[in-house]
């Protein structure tokens, strides 16, 4: 296993360098220049200016050295320095927002995850009966609703009408002077919101994909032999059925992987959370480069990480996929 991954991991470079490439002109190509914001709303701003601040970004070199040399300084895991007026390091921007997409991001994965096998597997179980036919309008309405409209709905429900939540920002203005589990609370009171809202998406289908193919596990034969040979009906389901039904669910656990940093924009946008989805987000709209590159090149890697961990997890969950796998 260790060889494959391995492997893996060297084919990974190419993946990375064609998407890096792609997204560099892509954006390039986009209307509107890094300077505009800087120069067309200032009177004063000359041509010779705005070219002189070309300069300083680099961006008056041809697109291909423009693009090698940024590649150069990623090789160095240098991500260049923002074009916005503060003039700082990219690298430093992320990992002051990092820790706060993460904690959104892996709790909501974690509710996923805590709910989506118990009511996959019970609706499976049930099917047809009461509690599938509730659990199936739920997720559908969960599935449907968008998250900004649940946002905005669960903002005015209980943080205006209620007053039980607060509705923006991840702390209150007298944090500082709190306990130390007052500002676990009080983060926690902040959090509770945005993560719940943003795991009904994901509970929904993945619960769906559970029960679809557990559905199609319980007609084998080899349950009913099980079931003949006096196994217990948990130890069929879970050890039996659930695993076989896992192998389309792996997969989407992998692609699950790159939202863990840019799966939050709408979130962190609606409720004011300073974390990368905003980052990349203002970025987007001031035509930072640099910043842009830097969640590009984060987004490509766990997406790549994520397939690698995908397939890998195939070859636990199935011997057949390991045995053709790492002969």
């Amino acid at each position: 296993m260790l060889a494959y991954a391995v492997k893996r991991l060297l084919m990974m470079i190419p993946s990375l360098l064609g998407i890096t490439l792609v997204s560099f002109v892509v954006i390039h190509l986009a209307p509107g220049d890094p300077t505009d914001l800087a120069t067309n709303l200032n009177p004063r701003a000359t041509l010779a200016a705005k070219e002189r601040l070309r300069e300083i970004y680099g961006l008056d070199k041809p697109l291909p050295e423009q693009y090698w040399n940024w590649l150069v300084s990623l090789a160095k895991l240098d991500l260049g320095r923002s074009f916005a007026p503060d003039r700082r390091l990219v690298a430093d921007k992320i990992k002051e927002r990092l820790p706060v997409t993460l904690a959104l991001n892996v709790f909501s994965l974690g509710i996923i995850l805590v709910i989506t096998f118990p009511l996959g597997l019970a609706a499976a179980v049930r099917a047809g009966g009461a509690f599938d036919k509730t659990s199936t309008v739920f997720v559908f309405i969960c599935f449907a609703a968008p998250s900004f409209w649940l946002a905005l709905l669960g903002m005015y429900f209980f943080g205006v009408k209620l007053g039980w939540l607060p509705i923006s920002g991840m702390t209150s203005l007298n944090y500082e002077r709190l306990s130390s589990w007052g500002k676990i609370l009080d983060l926690s009171r902040h959090l509770l919101m945005p993560v719940v809202i943003s795991s009904l998406g994901g509970l929904a289908g993945l619960s769906r994909y559970l029960r679809s193919n557990m559905l199609e596990i319980l007609r084998q034969d080899y349950l009913t032999t099980a079931r003949a040979k006096g196994l217990a009906e948990r130890t069929v389901l879970w050890k039996h059925a659930l695993r076989n039904a896992l192998i389309p669910v792996i997969t989407i656990l992998g692609l699950s992987v790159p939202g863990l940093v840019g799966g939050s924009v709408i979130m962190e946008s609606i409720y004011a959370i300073p974390g990368l989805g905003q980052l990349f987000y203002s970025a987007v709209m001031s035509r930072d480069y640099p910043v842009i590159m830097g969640g590009l090149v984060i987004g490509a890697v766990l997406t790549l990480v994520g397939n690698l961990l995908a397939d890998l997890g195939y070859a636990v969950a199935d011997p057949r996929v390991r045995d053709s796998a790492f002969k």
